[in-house]
């Protein structure tokens, strides 16, 4: 069924640094685009993610149910899909979107599900006597949450809010399928010009690799300050 003579392989042509070294600024035009895309989503995502999170924890069926659902229904769906849906699909209804805008709309709205289930889950780890010794206190709810239940939350959420980011920054790479000129769309319009798909791939994933080590970075910086006073 499947059958490779090694013999037949050219090696050099599998990666061919001068090509990669003169597309490379080319290429790097992508990476604002990527970064810029990635953080506003996460940045919709986390708004987006806290008022479902409340939801999901709400006693009232009206709120409680619609929210599941939502998340449900992002969690089940690919992204792709989803983009294709905002930048394709709606301008038959009359709606349209730039590529960077569905990319926002799509990454933003699908991050915010699972947003919403780390969120809903490091809230329910605040021990519930917290709540009790506030409203004693005379604290709203909303006094409670700020002042109290979020600032707890935030620390136990932060490891996996940044690995949602980090997937979301490598997950901008499906943008470049809505004509957003991120670094994998820029690949591709080399790679269609010099008909070295490889190269420019391998490329691409030396750059998104170094951008991922500089926000894990920040992550381990953020989980160090947000746990300095239980050391």
């Amino acid at each position: 069924m499947f059958s490779m003579d090694v013999r037949e392989i050219n090696i050099e042509k599998l990666f061919v640094p001068e090509r990669a070294w003169e597309n490379l600024p080319f290429v790097l035009e992508g990476v604002p685009y990527t970064v810029l895309v990635a953080i506003i989503s996460m940045a919709v995502g986390l708004v987006l993610g806290f008022f479902l999170a409340l939801a999901r924890r709400s006693s009232s069926r009206i709120l409680r149910w619609p929210a599941r659902l939502y998340i449900s229904f992002m969690r089940g769906t690919p992204i792709l899909v989803y983009l294709f849906v905002l930048y394709f699909g709606l301008p038959v209804l009359g709606i349209t979107f730039s590529g960077p805008a569905a990319a926002i709309i799509g990454f933003g709205t699908n991050s915010a599900a699972y947003i919403a289930e780390i969120n809903r889950s490091s809230l329910a780890s605040v021990a519930r006597g917290q709540w009790e010794s506030a409203k004693a206190l005379g604290f709203t709810y909303w006094q409670t949450m700020r002042r109290i239940i979020v600032p707890q939350a935030v620390r136990i959420a932060i490891p996996p809010l940044a690995n949602v980011f980090l997937d979301l920054l490598k997950a901008t790479s499906l943008a470049a399928m809505i004509a957003v000129p991120e670094i994998l769309n820029k690949a591709q319009i080399v790679a269609g010009r010099t008909n070295d798909s490889m190269t420019l791939y391998i490329l691409a994933a030396m750059i998104y690799w170094p951008l991922t080590m500089v926000f894990s970075a920040v992550q381990d910086y953020l989980e160090r300050r947000s746990n300095r006073y239980l050391q």
